[in-house]
């Protein structure tokens, strides 16, 4: 097909326009036989222009000699030997037929030898010529004269070299004053041919004022334009985007009677397209068409393309029908444009799958923006299945897909609810650099409004503006459902603002803030928000209508309610709408409804449910009377029933107890008994009021004989948030006599309620009698039963009902396990404890933390080291990062059992792990070393706390001081003792004992009195130490100041330690 942008054959450089050729005589005739296609040549014929073999029948120079040719028919000539030859080029073969060799007589031969051409296409004083005019190019405008230059040639060159010279140029001066200085010669003649190759370069080099001139000059010299000069001009004025004047040209050249080929409208056609001239491109396809000229495939191409961009849909479609059926193939570009086209009418989407299949039928590859009609149509209708189809079947033809597709991908990923296809797909056009869309950032940011992210749909936005992307009305739209799902309304109301700021805020978004400021309890701010949306908006849709009429029959505002439906009344939108009429004919007293023959009121077909249930919470508590009327109007309309359980139930969900009230006892009273599910909610609305009264009167009125489960399990569990278990109890008791089984969830409540309020007993005896039922108890109600037997007290019940669980086959959870352990740790079963890692792995339970930690424990109390490390290396094993206070507790165990090599290791561990040691972790580690006499090293690792700034306390200077005091190294306990005090650390009570404890086993008895004197006053009646000072006194034989002592001691009424000893006494070297 030819190129958009390409001129047509008459124009391009390749094609020349010259009817001159060396071995053409003008007046030769061509056979029509010549003209044919190479489908209708199996080989290549002698061509009518070759001399034949015998010289004596010469060809015929033409029927009529007298008659020379036209330019038309010269025209015609050049075309069917150019035809001719190429379809001797193509037929090449092994039955070829090639021209003979020409035969010429001794006279011919000289005449041929002496016109210097060689065999060449040109002669000798032809190329000079050529050479001459185009060497003027060097020279400037004026530096020349044109007859000076070309003197050597006067009257060697005729017309038709002096023809072949003008068409070789291309420079538009040279051509310009070739043409002068051909028109002065005695051969030449005024013909179209040559004014045509001037009008061709002209146009070629945008001189249109020149061609202009030339074309009239044409006219004034008698010659008429044909065809292909009228085409060169109307191509010329295409290309250079002077369209008003083109159509003028075609106007003028019409009324002469010379019609534009196709390719000259292809090329008019191809020039207003490119300029969006769609209305043009059709009103000249149109005249077109009128003339009787064929179109070509370029044609449709050019004319299908603007009338669909044009919104001329039906034509289009019709037209491109037209090219099917005239035999043409659509490009593909067609295709995708009527694809697009068909895809925006939702009446047409099969006809657009239709014509996607006859494409792939003609075997043409869909390119993105076809692939990206068909995505919106499966989009669209929800078929997403063809959808993902059509992806695949682009992945595997290797066509790209845009950012386009990425985002209609990311769509269609979200409503299928695969968020992590769909960020994957973002994170993908981030990475190729396609993401440069506001859709595709906004398309991301709804997936993640859909799956309950709105903080990565907010963050997405604001990476959005980060890179310089403006925001557009639905990226604000987009952004304030964000903070609404925050329950931001700060922010909100300032996107809302900037919503507005943009246009008039779309009632979806004024919707949806009026239900933020519901649900958020702000009424006085969503009435406020009513009245600025009925002052500033003209156009509702119903389901804001519903809202401002909830807000205002939520809030009891009658008048306001009756002023907006009477504002509503003036919209003609809304004159078929049910909601709005039905509030129209009952608040303006139209319909009063009709009686039966009973004298009740009965509803018309024609009224809503829902206005009539608005209208019944709007008067509720207002005026009963009229409350009642629409009451009645509401059960006896088409779904009433329904609607006042939904009613009732929505006023129970926003905890308007009141009007629920109300509308309980209406139910009631016109013997519309609520739904039990109904029932069991007003009970549980009245326990959250702490109404408990009025919520067992309603329990009361229920009992027929004897209220369903649901409302026995809301009465049990408002009972047991009350405090008052033994009730729940006893109501569960009852409902058990009456054969109600009230199920698993219940029994489950009632014993972890009896379990924490100390009511043991009661809550064994409900376990061993829902064991001993036939009830279906699940994995819940076991962790429940053990873990209330667990506080009770009663470990062997408890291990028994673990073995009962497993016995009936119900998979314990993580929590059954933690219970278990603790049942068996607390019994000083540590190994039993240890098996329950073995069952959580045999039910597939990965262990946490916190079960490790609780076996630790347990093998802390019992000094079971070896047991605690090898835990300690499983947990480890299974990927459980150790924490702080698990690490902490291993090293516990090891300091306890003085292994300082493996708290030492730990320790490097914790701070591998980015675990920031505490005071207490480094208590641990220095009890470690102390306890395996490192008592250096332990203090070595308080300057170490210091260095990382953290203050060491008593605790940890006392271990110091009970390390060298047990090692017998006085002067160093009483160092440390003495930087203990001095630094202002406080020592506590600890150090000093620790400190008179070391005198006491070194023998040192006055060292231990004078201590004791030092701190009497600061250590008022500790029982060691005042104790250890009776000890140290009578040592020493200082009986009366032993007695003075215990007298404290007594009076004081502590007990005398009186099993300590001293050793025996020591003086110092």
């Amino acid at each position: 097909m030819e190129s958009v942008l390409s001129p047509p054959p008459f124009l391009s450089g390749g094609t020349p326009l010259t009817p001159f050729s060396h071995s053409l005589s003008a007046k030769t005739i061509l056979p029509r036989e010549c003209t044919r296609a190479r489908s209708s040549l199996p080989a290549a014929q002698p061509d009518p222009w070759s001399q034949r073999d015998h010289p004596s029948q010469p060809k015929p120079r033409s029927k009529n000699p007298k008659n020379p040719l036209s330019d038309d028919n010269a025209r015609r000539i050049i075309r069917s030997k150019a035809l001719y030859l190429s379809a001797l080029r193509k037929n090449k073969g092994p039955n070829v037929h090639t021209p003979p060799w020409i035969k010429r007589t001794p006279e011919q031969m000289l005449l041929y030898l002496s016109d210097d051409r060689n065999g060449h296409l040109h002669g000798r004083h032809v190329v000079a010529a050529i050479r001459t005019v185009r060497a003027l190019s060097q020279k400037k405008e004026g530096e020349y004269d044109i007859r000076k230059v070309m003197s050597g040639f006067v009257c060697k060159l005729t017309f038709r070299e002096m023809c072949v010279v003008l068409k070789e140029q291309k420079g538009w001066r040279q051509v310009r004053d070739f043409f002068y200085w051909m028109k002065l010669q005695m051969s030449y003649r005024p013909s179209v041919i040559a004014y045509t190759i001037v009008l061709r370069i002209y146009g070629q080099v945008g001189k249109l004022s020149l061609a202009e001139e030339t074309f009239l000059e044409m006219l004034e010299a008698g010659c008429e334009p044909d065809q292909v000069a009228c085409g060169t001009m109307l191509c010329t004025y295409a290309r250079w985007g002077r369209h008003r004047a083109m159509l003028s040209f075609l106007s003028a050249i019409e009324e002469r009677g010379v019609t534009p080929s196709v390719s000259v409208f292809n090329f008019m056609l191809s020039s207003l397209q490119k300029k969006s001239l769609h209305t043009s491109v059709v009103e000249l396809w149109r005249k077109m068409s009128s003339k009787g000229v064929a179109p070509n495939g370029f044609t449709y191409t050019v004319v299908v393309s603007s009338l669909v961009k044009g919104g001329y849909g039906d034509e289009a479609l019709k037209t491109f029908y037209d090219m099917k059926n005239a035999g043409f193939i659509p490009e593909e570009v067609i295709y995708s444009h009527v694809i697009s086209l068909c895809s925006k009418d939702d009446s047409r989407w099969d006809e657009a799958v239709a014509l996607y299949h006859d494409m792939r039928s003609q075997k043409i590859l869909p390119s993105n923006y076809t692939c990206a009609s068909l995505l919106t149509i499966y989009y669209k209708s929800g078929d997403y299945s063809k959808a993902l189809s059509l992806f695949s079947e682009m992945e595997r033809y290797k066509i790209p897909p845009d950012e386009v597709i990425h985002g209609l991908l990311i769509r269609i990923y979200g409503k299928l609810g695969l968020y992590e296809d769909a960020e994957r797909t973002f994170r993908e056009v981030e990475h190729l650099g396609l993401l440069k869309d506001e859709k595709t950032y906004l398309a991301m940011a709804q997936v993640y409004l859909n799956s309950g992210n709105a903080l990565n749909a907010l963050n997405l936005i604001q990476l959005m503006k980060s890179r310089n992307i403006l925001l557009s009305r639905f990226a604000y739209i987009v952004l304030l459902q964000c903070h609404l799902k925050r329950e931001d309304l700060g922010s909100a109301e300032a996107i809302f603002l900037a919503l507005s700021s943009t246009g008039q805020a779309d009632a979806a978004s004024c919707n949806d803030m009026l239900h933020a400021y519901i649900n958020s309890g702000q009424m006085v701010k969503a009435i406020e928000f009513t009245f600025q949306i009925r002052k500033n908006r003209e156009d509702y849709d119903e389901q804001l209508i519903k809202t401002i009429m909830r807000v205002y029959c939520r809030a009891g505002m009658v008048r306001d309610a009756e002023q907006f439906v009477e504002e509503m009344q003036t919209n003609s939108n809304l004159k078929d709408n049910r909601f709005v009429q039905t509030f129209l004919k009952k608040i303006s007293g139209e319909y009063r409804g009709q009686k039966n023959d009973e004298g009740r009121v009965f509803a018309s077909k024609t009224l809503d449910p829902v206005a009539l249930g608005l209208m019944l919470t709007l008067y509720l508590g207002n005026d009963m009377s009229r409350s009642e009327e629409i009451f009645q109007l509401l059960i006896d309309s088409e779904g009433g029933p329904s609607a006042v359980s939904k009613l009732m139930t929505s006023l129970i969900k926003e905890g308007d107890i009141s009007k629920a009230d109300n509308l309980y006892g209406l139910s009631t009273k016109l013997g519309l008994q609520p739904e039990d599910e109904i029932v069991a909610a007003l009970i549980s609305l009245y326990g959250k009021e702490q109404r408990l009264d009025r919520a067992e009167e309603i329990f009361g009125e229920a009992s027929s004989p004897f209220p369903a489960k649901v409302i026995v399990n809301a009465m049990i569990d408002l009972y047991i948030r009350s405090g008052r278990a033994d009730d729940a109890f006893f109501l569960y008791t009852k409902a058990s006599e009456q054969g109600d089984n009230l199920g698993v969830v219940a029994v489950s409540i009632i014993v972890n309620a009896l379990s924490s309020n100390g009511k043991h007993q009661e809550a064994e005896v409900l376990i061993r009698k829902c064991m001993q039922e036939t009830l279906e108890l699940d994995t819940v109600a076991y962790n429940t039963f053990i873990k209330a037997m667990l506080e009770a007290g009663k470990l062997k019940f408890a291990a028994s009902i673990h073995q009962q669980m497993l016995a009936k086959g119900i998979a314990p959870s993580i929590r059954t396990i933690n219970t278990m352990i603790s049942v068996y740790g607390r019994s000083r079963e540590l190994n039993k404890a240890i098996e329950m890692v073995d069952i959580a792995h045999s039910f597939n339970l990965s262990l946490d933390e916190k079960a490790y930690m609780n076996l630790l424990r347990f093998c802390s109390r019992q000094g079971e080291t070896e047991k605690a490390t090898l835990l300690f290396s499983k947990m480890r094993e299974e990927g459980i990062r150790p924490g702080k206070i698990s690490s902490t507790m291993m090293m516990d165990l090891y300091a306890s059992a003085g292994r300082w090599v493996e708290a030492a290791d730990l320790f490097t561990d914790m701070k591998v792990a980015g675990i920031v040691p505490d005071s207490s972790v480094y208590l641990s580690l220095i009890r470690a070393y102390t306890n395996s006499s490192k008592t250096v090293e332990a203090e070595d690792i308080i300057k170490s706390m210091q260095s990382e700034g953290i203050s060491p306390s008593s605790a940890h200077h006392n271990r110091v001081i009970w390390g060298y005091a047990k090692a017998g190294q006085i002067k160093e306990a009483e160092r440390v003792y003495g930087e203990t005090v001095s630094r202002s650390i406080g020592a506590d009570p600890s150090c000093h004992r620790t400190m008179l404890r070391a005198y006491m086993d070194c023998g040192y008895v006055e060292e231990g009195i004078a201590q004791f004197e030092r701190i009497r006053e600061q250590v008022r009646m500790d029982r060691f130490i005042w104790s250890a000072a009776v000890h140290l006194y009578r040592s020493l034989g200082r009986t009366e100041e032993a007695e003075d002592v215990l007298k404290g001691l007594k009076r004081e009424g502590i007990p005398f330690l009186a099993n300590l000893e001293v050793a025996p006494k020591k003086t110092r070297s």
